[in-house]
């Protein structure tokens, strides 16, 4: 089993800048793809970003891609979005997820329990 728990979350003001942080136990961590969502009321959950289990891949949602980065410390399992350049557009919950699988569909496998960002503009 894998648990996840997000933090990190807050309110910033446009052009700012967040980091949100995804701790994660169990013993198939480690050998598992992480995975950031988010999802903004009225909306469908969205793929933000993936990175692998080995760390050498990534992959951005077309939103978010060269604003945000995604990046993984493995021997404290742990895994990073950074988040520059924000807009209102990006105000939602955001949930880390593990799966098997490395894909931006939103079937993975174990979710957390979200953290909220707001963008004021």
């Amino acid at each position: 089993q894998v648990q996840l728990v997000e933090s990190g979350g807050g309110l910033v003001q446009a052009g700012g800048s967040l980091r949100l942080t995804c701790a994660g136990s169990g013993r198939t961590f480690s050998t598992r793809h992480i995975g950031w969502f988010r999802q903004a009321p009225g909306k469908e959950r969205e793929f933000v970003a993936a990175i692998t289990w080995s760390s050498f891949g990534t992959m951005y949602g077309d939103s978010v891609q060269g604003r945000f980065t995604i990046s993984r410390d493995s021997a404290n399992n742990t895994v990073y979005l950074q988040m520059n350049s924000l807009k209102p557009g990006d105000t939602a919950v955001y949930y880390c997820a593990a799966n098997t699988m490395f894909t931006k569909a939103t079937t993975w496998m174990h979710w957390g329990q979200g953290t909220q960002v707001t963008v004021s503009s």
